[in-house]
């Protein structure tokens, strides 16, 4: 199995992350009023602490 650093991984997509983000909130949460790029940092704090710093994942999704 391979291993990743998901804050990492958050911080090279963050724009797409951000982006995927704000429209599921606004998907699930019509007419909420929201920042973007506030919402993004409490994503980022959760992912910091729900994850390790390094988390296993299947050989398959990753390509070198």
């Amino acid at each position: 199995m391979a291993r990743i650093k998901p804050e990492e991984i958050v911080d090279d997509l963050s724009s797409e992350f951000r982006r995927a983000l704000s429209d599921a909130v606004s998907e699930v949460l019509p007419g909420a009023s929201f920042d973007e790029y506030e919402l993004f940092r409490a994503f980022k704090r959760a992912v910091r602490r729900k994850c390790g710093t390094w988390e296993r994942v299947r050989d398959s999704h990753v390509e070198v």
